[in-house]
């Protein structure tokens, strides 16, 4: 899994040099990929729009080539762990939604910012769909290498554990909305269904979101292994593994 994560990131990498290639050289080029009919022809951003719908309807039906972080949601990969405390559920629960809302909130706040600076006139349709092409880079950057929210908000041990792992899509989708088209809102209202989605099923079945009730998130039992290079940097700069939940890598 760590592989194809990395894989994916050089991919991403390539998607974001390109986009910013055009950015730089023929800004004038993606509005008019952003605003143009498939009817007058199919542009680049078109098939890059096709790649993010299929991506989040992979998160909608996910199967077993994704990553544990997105399947533990589901009922097949889940393994209680025989008598875990459901007060301690509920405190974790309770714990995790409060950071989530804040992770919301700063998200909203920062994404506001730019809502203005475009009604306001100052960053004009290319601008957000850059800005919408860095934050799919960050996504990868973030699972790889460092998350703030990880680190300063969510306090979870990896990504496999990570309570708002599937709100990425709307993250990255969120510039999308103040851009009237319909590449742009279709994105951004697939991306709202994801996050629902996600949702519903962590208000339903929360326990199979922690560790201390799913025996696949805990770290003996991992086998994506995608925090490797996370904690090695964590460890460069604290010079102390990264423990949780009395367990560590």
């Amino acid at each position: 899994m760590l592989n194809r994560y990395f894989i994916k990131l050089i991919i991403r990498i390539a998607i974001f040099i390109g986009t910013l290639g055009i950015y730089i050289l023929h800004k004038d080029w993606l509005v008019e990929f952003m605003t143009q009919s498939i009817a007058m022809g199919v542009t680049p951003l078109h098939v890059l729009w096709l790649i993010f719908m299929i991506m989040m309807l992979y998160h909608l039906f996910p199967h077993d080539k994704l990553s544990m972080a997105l399947r533990k949601a589901t009922k097949e990969v889940y393994v209680e762990v025989p008598g875990y405390s459901e007060l301690e559920l509920l405190r974790y629960v309770q714990n995790q939604n409060r950071k989530a809302w804040i992770v919301m909130l700063v998200w909203l706040a920062g994404n506001c910012v730019i809502g203005g600076l475009h009604l306001a006139g100052i960053l004009d349709v290319s601008d957000l769909l850059m800005i919408s092409v860095f934050f799919f880079l960050c996504d990868y950057i973030c699972i790889l290498f460092y998350c703030p929210f990880q680190s300063c908000i969510m306090g979870n041990k990896c990504c496999v554990n990570c309570r708002i792992f599937d709100w990425g899509h709307f993250m990255m989708f969120t510039p999308m909305l103040f851009i009237k088209s319909f590449f742009s809102w279709s994105l951004f209202v697939t991306s709202f269904v994801v996050l629902i989605h996600w949702e519903l099923v962590y208000a339903k079945h929360p326990e199979r979101f922690w560790s201390g009730s799913n025996q696949v998130l805990q770290c003996r039992n991992c086998k994506d292994r995608t925090c490797q290079v996370k904690n090695r940097i964590r460890r460069m700069w604290t010079n102390k593994p990264w423990k949780a939940d009395g367990e560590g890598r």
